[in-house]
């Protein structure tokens, strides 16, 4: 929007009265009173089709940490020992 800059500035009382004014006029506007609705709440009822996964079984190998890796201090990640950056605080090349 563009602003111009010659135009004469508008005192306090003005923009006050102004702003009164403006706050008689939406009084009697329908939709001044609508409070938002809450998105998360909307979410919950909307349901996507086929999103059903209760009868679904998650089916991973979990493996120890090998001799190779290490846990970052930082993220606390196991990554390979390639990606040490700091062997002392044994933290990881992308927590640097």
């Amino acid at each position: 929007m563009a602003t111009d800059y010659d135009a004469p500035r508008k005192n306090e009382e003005d923009q006050s009265e102004e702003s009164i004014e403006e706050l008689k006029a939406r009084r009697h506007d329908k939709n001044s009173g609508k409070v938002d609705e809450d998105e998360a709440e909307a979410a919950e009822s909307f349901e996507l089709p086929g999103a059903d996964l209760s009868h679904e079984e998650l089916a991973v190998e979990v493996k120890p940490k090998q001799e190779d890796e290490f846990t970052c201090m930082s993220c606390f990640l196991v990554h390979h020992r390639s990606q040490l950056a700091d062997e002392k605080k044994m933290i990881c090349k992308d927590c640097v």
